[in-house]
């Protein structure tokens, strides 16, 4: 990902908590973002690189939810509702803004019962950014982004980190948020950088096979490939027309061709 945009932050004032240490969970899939996940039959991008490869294979995590130890969910309320309203509040009022009693006016219940869900505020927050990370890590992970050729590899995690920034929209704009005020916080932009860092070694090795152009810095191109994608936070919207497929065939299009080797002059 790129640096985060000047947009209102998402900072935690407490220290990242042992307690939390596993509190990832199942990221969505397309489904769940409002978007029919067929695959797409877009043309190829052009005749001199790779063909188009749809996503057809989402990325899910499953993890076990994260609940206080002999604790019982309140009735009417699971744990995703909680942590969904808490990221919606965040992203709209700022994390240090967004109070436990906001959280407890949203879900019309108690403060007291927020706490048979989750440990605390803290929690909600590297819940939702472990989410964004974990799946962006699985993206690197999956045989299409290790096995196929170097152009096509990069065309994966091109297409498959659209996927994820959809599946995972409101957690992977709280991610695009942060600042780094605290350790977990941190700890989650480490984990970001690591990501960017794997993608642009990706180009510098398609660079050094020839099959994408070599008169571009492999971090210039890196940052601005994934600053066209975490700008669509800002007006994608699950409910529009556009599909997720048709997204990933945009985006993908104009990267490729613009990263086509040039002929010889």
């Amino acid at each position: 990902m790129v640096p985060s945009r000047s947009t209102p932050p998402a900072s935690a004032p407490a220290e990242h908590s042992p307690a939390a240490a596993a509190a990832p969970q199942r990221a969505k899939t397309g489904a769940d973002a409002g978007d029919a996940a067929s695959e797409s039959t877009s043309a190829p991008v052009g005749s001199g690189l790779v063909d188009i490869i749809p996503l057809t294979e989402p990325v899910t995590i499953t993890v076990p939810p994260v609940r206080p130890p002999g604790r019982r969910g309140r009735p009417g309320h699971d744990q995703e509702a909680v942590i969904a309203a808490a990221v919606d509040l965040f992203n709209r009022h700022g994390y240090d803004a967004t109070s436990m009693g906001m959280l407890a006016d949203r879900l019309g219940i108690s403060k007291s019962a927020i706490y048979h869900h989750v440990p605390g505020k803290e929690q909600l927050l590297e819940i939702a950014l472990d989410r964004a990370l974990r799946g962006l890590e699985a993206v690197l992970e999956h045989p299409a982004a290790t096995t196929r050729t170097l152009d096509a590899r990069l065309e994966y995690v091109i297409r498959a980190t659209v996927g994820v920034l959809i599946d995972e929209l409101p957690n992977v704009t709280l991610l695009l948020r942060l600042r780094g005020n605290t350790t977990m916080e941190r700890e989650a932009l480490a984990r970001r950088r690591a990501f960017d860092r794997s993608v642009t070694a990706l180009v510098e090795q398609a660079e050094a096979e020839g099959l994408v152009r070599n008169d571009l810095d492999p971090r210039v191109v890196t940052r601005l490939v994934f600053g066209m994608i975490n700008s669509t936070t800002e007006w994608f919207r699950p409910s529009g027309g556009l599909r997720r497929e048709e997204l990933g065939d945009a985006i993908v299009a104009l990267v490729m061709n613009g990263l086509r080797p040039r002929p010889a002059s």
